[in-house]
């Protein structure tokens, strides 16, 4: 899309979203323009639209007069990484008012933009949507369930990235990854870049190496979805051959402080904000990919970062919400502050949230604070152009020219809600056993229960039996479990799961146990012991082998990094990756507390 073009579509948009709310004025506040400071003016918004930045009379008849004195007035934040398949109601509340989303399912896509034409979008963040991302068979992107197209061959680019603007894409995001064993190649990449280029769409790429970074931006890329941990690199290099391109860059900081292990800014320390989330919300946030701290691996982002502002690179906020560590909205403002950790000031950092990504992904009128711009406003309490984490003393926010104040009471009410509800833990059996398997069937005390688990709802073709065998001497039924393990997935499994909510992948508090043990035997084979807690996309997992003989098995919950034990939704026993045939019994399952 050309600027002019993508201004005019935002005209149009501030056209249909006029809304019907008096109009607002401002007095007396420090203005944040999307670029530089202002220490004292008033800023007058009506209909959705900014009607004065720099408003001078008197406030208008039926006017709601909102103090400013020793408040900073931003425009509403922009996270340039986002995969917004969850947690919709959230971004807005944290002054997020816009995401570009790059990769998420298309009815979600399509639904936002038709809210947004139809002016009926203030109680969600704007969407600007990479839709599908182009990935190979079996690549980044297929791993979660959702059946997705997936390109082969360089020769078919141009009828994929057509594919994908008829479904309402608004940027091509393009997934490299050299180090993987399903990934495009090279030459696939920049078929893709070009045909992007060839329909004025933005072609931006998700690398996860120094060499692939430097490959796909010679190859034309606009811009780097993420950059990558590492402790050495060539950091002047590649920002120069950057920005001798033209090409942005969104660092993601907060995704690549998950990557490594490192929690050093608790944003739930901070009631205003725990209080908007739950227990399923704050579960992914507080969740880490790295089971170990390692600071160290930071080191290349952040040299790559200040080196990368240096050379006039445009560097943006982007906080890759969706995924473990991260949270929409509110991860945000942790992104800012790893920004000025690494070289920006905080004014840099605040245009990187705001006119930086309005300007590269050419989004039209929004993230500035200018005559006719969208009335997508964050008011806060000090100044962040000198303190960065002011941002997070959030006094009101407001989109398409309506205050989010309600919605920020709203969700604080059910928050209390669910975590009264969530307060007391399980009873679980005296002796702690969730395995109550005879030949009648595959009983437990509580819960869904158990149930046959394999990869078929992503299109896998593995398959699995369960099978009552004969009591063992104590009376224990061992239960067999016989899988196939088919090829064509790179996360293939089959096996067993456990779901201790009332209904399946219903979460359960099981915060009364601390630990799972199981006795098993089988095939000699190695297994892996599958945990999921509410808000946490990727599994935790612990590997265990089925010996010749009967062997008891332990799990501490404090092994499963990132495993919420108040918010259980499913254990399970798989085979798996590797296909083949696999075979094993276990028995005696329990849920201790020692």
């Amino acid at each position: 899309m050309t600027s002019s073009l993508s201004t005019l579509c935002a005209a149009l948009l501030l056209c249909a979203g006029a809304a019907a709310a008096a109009p607002t004025l401002v007095r007396d506040v420090r203005v944040f323009d999307g670029e530089r400071v202002h220490e004292r003016r008033s800023v007058l918004f009506d209909g959705g639209v900014i009607v004065d930045a720099d408003y001078r009379g008197a406030a208008p008849k039926d006017a709601r007069v909102v103090d400013g004195l020793g408040r900073t007035l931003l425009p509403g934040l922009i996270d340039a990484h986002t995969h917004a398949y969850r947690f919709h109601e959230l971004p807005v509340l944290f002054g997020v008012t816009t995401q570009v989303d790059m990769f998420s399912d298309i009815p979600t896509m399509t639904a936002t933009k038709a809210a947004m034409r139809a002016g009926g979008n203030s109680a969600r963040a704007d969407l600007f949507s990479a839709g599908t991302l182009v990935t190979a068979p079996g690549g980044v992107g297929t791993q979660f369930g959702l059946a997705i197209p997936t390109l082969a061959r360089a020769g078919d680019a141009q009828a994929f990235v057509d594919a994908r603007i008829a479904e309402g894409s608004d940027f091509i995001k393009i997934v490299l990854v050299g180090a993987r064993a399903h990934t495009l190649d090279l030459a696939t990449a920049k078929a893709v870049i070009d045909a992007a280029h060839r329909r004025g769409k933005l072609a931006v790429v998700h690398v996860n190496t120094e060499q692939d970074a430097r490959a796909v931006l010679e190859a034309g890329a606009d811009g780097l979805t993420h950059l990558f941990t590492g402790t050495d690199i060539d950091a002047a290099g590649l920002a120069r051959l950057a920005a001798s391109r033209g090409a942005f860059v969104i660092p993601t900081f907060t995704v690549l402080e998950s990557e490594t292990g490192v929690h050093t800014d608790d944003l739930l320390a901070d009631p205003a904000f725990a209080g908007l989330l739950d227990q399923d919300m704050q579960g992914l946030l507080k969740a880490r990919y790295g089971a170990a701290p390692r600071p160290q691996r930071l080191a290349a982002p952040k040299a790559l970062t200040a080196a990368l502002h240096r050379a006039g690179v445009a560097v943006l906020a982007g906080t890759d919400a969706g995924n473990a560590g991260t949270q929409h909205g509110v991860s945000m403002h942790r992104e800012l502050a790893a920004l000025v950790e690494a070289g920006l000031s905080p004014q840099q950092a605040l245009a990187a949230a705001t006119s930086a990504p309005a300007k590269a992904f050419r989004l039209g009128l929004r993230g500035r604070i200018d005559k006719g711009y969208k009335a997508d406003l964050l008011l806060v309490q000090g100044n962040p152009a000198v303190d960065i984490r002011a941002t997070r003393r959030i006094v009101e926010v407001w989109k398409d020219g309506e205050s989010a104040t309600p919605l920020r009471d709203q969700q604080r009410q059910l928050v209390a809600q669910r975590a009264a509800a969530a307060a007391n833990a399980l009873a679980l059996p005296p002796d702690g056993r969730i395995s109550q398997f005879s030949g009648a069937g595959l009983a437990s005390p509580f819960g869904a229960g158990w149930m046959p688990s394999t990869d078929s709802f992503t299109g896998g073709k593995s398959t699995v039996t369960l099978a009552p065998q004969a009591a063992l001497p104590d009376g224990q039924v061992p239960l067999a479990v016989h899988a196939t393990v088919a090829p064509g997935l790179p996360y293939a499994w089959a096996g067993i799961a456990f779901m201790p909510g009332a209904q399946p992948m219903q979460a359960a508090n099981l915060s009364a146990a601390t630990l799972l043990r199981f006795r098993v035997r089988g095939d000699g084979k190695q297994y892996q012991v599958i945990a999921m807690s509410q808000g946490v996309q990727a599994p935790r997992t612990s590997r265990f082998t089925a010996g010749a003989e009967w062997t008891e098995v332990t799990v501490p919950f404090s092994e499963l990094k990132g495993l919420d034990p108040a918010a259980v939704t499913m254990l399970g026993f798989n085979a798996g990756p590797q296909a083949g045939e696999y075979r094993f019994e276990i028995a005696d399952v329990r849920l201790l507390a020692q």
